[in-house]
């Protein structure tokens, strides 16, 4: 499920949205990209840690692809 199938590599990755970084592995969430280690910090961070609302703003930057009918 990690994307890579563009044959990205470590220098070409994509930018996470998570920590600003270049990484060659993630997900994607409509047009936004995750790296893997974000999202793991992000699935293992407890609600009650302020490091949740940091999360949460910066997955406020997904933003849903327009629907073309």
């Amino acid at each position: 499920m990690y994307s890579n199938s563009k044959g990205l590599d470590q220098q070409t990755g994509e930018t996470c949205i998570i920590c600003d970084k270049k990484k060659a592995t993630g997900i994607h969430l409509y047009t936004s990209f995750i790296c893997v280690e974000c999202e793991n910090d992000i699935k293992n961070t407890d609600t009650a840690d302020e490091k949740y609302q940091f999360y949460l703003n910066k997955l406020r930057r997904v933003k849903n692809p327009p629907l073309y009918s």
